[in-house]
């Protein structure tokens, strides 16, 4: 990191940048891109956090947070959580600490909407990014969301 990371909202004057944020390609089927994370977000206003990762004037990453969903879909509002949708880093900007300031930014705004605990969701298996988020301190539930672990990390 070469200046101070901040975190902008996606707007008209950076969407096509945004848009054109390319994770490596072997990352590629494990995360979906950032045209279907804003597709999503404009369906899910209220719900969606996106914001795009800035080093400097430099465009690293995106991520897409989320507040109080039903987590269990089951419409009794008995499992509300918050956490990390996604998270693209964009290729040639990995290891240098800008995944870490996303998920402590997305922490931060969980915390700032008084909520304890950072829900997020991840491919298994040895090309994902379970030694990421395991390495963060997220702990497996036991649970998983489609094909994917559900991990959550203790806010304090």
């Amino acid at each position: 990191m070469t200046t101070p990371l901040r975190l902008e909202p996606v707007t008209a004057a950076n969407i096509d940048s945004a848009i054109g944020l390319k994770v490596r390609p072997d990352q590629e089927h494990l995360v979906a891109p950032v045209v279907k994370s804003l597709a999503e977000a404009y369906v899910h206003p209220g719900i969606a956090w996106p914001r795009l990762l800035f080093d400097g004037d430099r465009l690293v990453g995106f991520l897409m947070a989320f507040h109080g969903i039903d987590f269990a879909g089951d419409g009794t509002g008995t499992d509300i959580r918050s956490g990390l949708w996604r998270l693209n880093i964009a290729a040639g900007e990995q290891g240098r600490g800008y995944g870490r300031f996303a998920v402590e930014a997305v922490a931060a705004e969980i915390r700032r909407r008084g909520g304890t605990r950072l829900t997020t969701t991840w491919h298994p298996g040895e090309d994902g990014p379970e030694g990421f988020y395991l390495g963060l301190g997220f702990r497996p539930t036991g649970e998983t969301s489609g094909d994917q672990t559900v991990g959550e990390l203790e806010l304090r």
